[in-house]
């Protein structure tokens, strides 16, 4: 829906048509649509959270300037409707954001219920706490969380197609809307693909987030990864060539998906994820294994 939201305003499709050509700053966009820079900003920040369009701050003759680039050449939208029988062949999971069973973690960090702090922030020890699988929501400046997704599946049965839902963001040192981070994603220790998240949002405050909470991170994008005979996708957008086949993944035994945030990216962005009672939806990471 944040992608769809963005060709619905004929000034964003103008936008993206600039963009196409090159980079624009934001005065410049400003100047040719005939527009106030104000505008243009709110323009750019909902193309920025559907992750079709990054910034980056660079210096000027005037100072520094926010120069605005696209971040893909072409989005492919899939409307095949799955036959019954087809969902039939399926069975979900829903994995809370604490029930992490391997992790490697730098501050800043922490974890987060519903009720308060887990242990003490920026510390990493606690992500060992046995209180960690309360956790929804769970941040990290760098390393990675990994989760044991159960394998239902018996005999000759295999996987035909893997979809993860999960709410997702930066972390940045308090909060900043124009925060990218390099988020790279792995099934069974084979990387799948990579994602850049536009930010750590918080300026402003989480539906669901409890009033208690007063730090940065309010929220973040609710993102769809999809493995299928196609390649993998983010929200319909082709991320690599990886298809479940290449998964090894067996019967009966189960797999791992690992979202790391490596130090070593181009940007390293750090990594939030929100599960149910905080953020904007009502979830945790939803897997849904398609079979046959």
């Amino acid at each position: 829906m944040h992608i769809l939201s963005c060709f619905s305003s004929e000034t964003r499709v103008n936008i993206i048509e600039l963009l196409g050509r090159g980079q624009w700053s934001i005065g410049e966009l400003a100047k040719e649509l005939d527009m106030s820079s104000a505008i243009i900003t709110k323009h750019i920040q909902i193309l920025e959270e559907a992750g079709i369009v990054a910034t980056d701050s660079v210096s000027g003759t005037r100072g520094r300037r926010k120069l605005c680039k696209l971040v893909h050449n072409s989005i492919t939208l899939l409307l095949h409707q799955e036959s019954v029988q087809e969902e039939k062949n399926a069975y979900s999971v829903s994995i809370p954001v604490g029930q992490y069973a391997g992790h490697a973690v730098k501050p800043t960090c922490g974890l987060a219920s519903g009720k308060g702090i887990i242990g003490m922030v920026d510390d990493p020890r606690y992500f060992t706490s046995p209180d960690h699988v309360h956790a929804s929501h769970v941040w990290l400046s760098s390393g990675y969380l990994e989760y044991v997704i159960p394998n239902y599946l018996v005999g000759k049965q295999r996987v035909r197609r893997l979809t993860i839902s999960l709410e997702i963001g930066s972390e940045a040192p308090g909060y900043n809307d124009n925060w990218p981070s390099d988020l790279s994603f792995h099934l069974n220790g084979k990387p799948i693909g990579q994602w850049t998240c536009p930010g750590d949002f918080g300026s402003s405050r989480g539906v669901l987030t409890p009033s208690w909470w007063s730090m940065g991170s309010q929220h973040g994008l609710l993102k769809t990864l999809s493995v299928s005979a196609e390649g993998t996708y983010m929200d319909g957008i082709r991320i690599s060539a990886t298809t479940p086949s290449e998964l090894a993944i067996a019967a009966g035994q189960p797999f791992y998906l690992r979202i790391a945030c490596p130090e070593d990216a181009v940007h390293a962005g750090g990594l939030c994820l929100f599960g149910r009672g905080f953020g904007n939806y009502e979830q945790d990471i939803e897997i849904t294994v398609h079979y046959e």
